[in-house]
């Protein structure tokens, strides 16, 4: 299970860090995502991260501006948004899978809930 938070309301430009909490079987490594979608679009990729911590990556929208890192003992995955532009407004998701070769940014097993980002100009 996983759920997300730390969405809210920022102005161009400001920050936001993102958490996604996991819980359920901890005898397994996890690779963790952030999506996110926009109003009357589709879903897209933001950031993924293994299991170790890393290896990550980016969409190109979002690379420079934002960070995913994880604490494994928290169980916990981040989002760090600088630089936010009004684009980036969309409901945000963190998901996971496996952390395996043929697994990672192919497969999104489990989903959690999404936290809103409204960055306003």
């Amino acid at each position: 299970q996983l759920q997300a938070f730390g969405g809210g309301l920022v102005q161009a430009g400001g920050s936001l860090r993102l958490s996604c909490a996991a819980s359920g079987r901890t005898d397994i490594s996890y690779a963790m995502y952030w999506f996110r979608q926009a109003p009357g679009k589709e879903r897209e990729f933001v950031a993924g991260i293994r299991w170790s911590g890393h290896s990550t990556y980016y969409a190109d929208s979002v690379k420079g501006r934002f960070t995913i890192s994880r604490d494994n003992a928290k169980n916990t995955v981040y989002l760090q948004m600088n630089s936010l532009k009004p684009e980036d407004t969309a409901v945000y998701y963190c998901a996971a899978d496996r952390d395996t070769s043929s697994s990672w940014l192919r497969q999104y097993a489990y989903w959690g809930q999404g936290t809103q980002v409204t960055v306003s100009s």
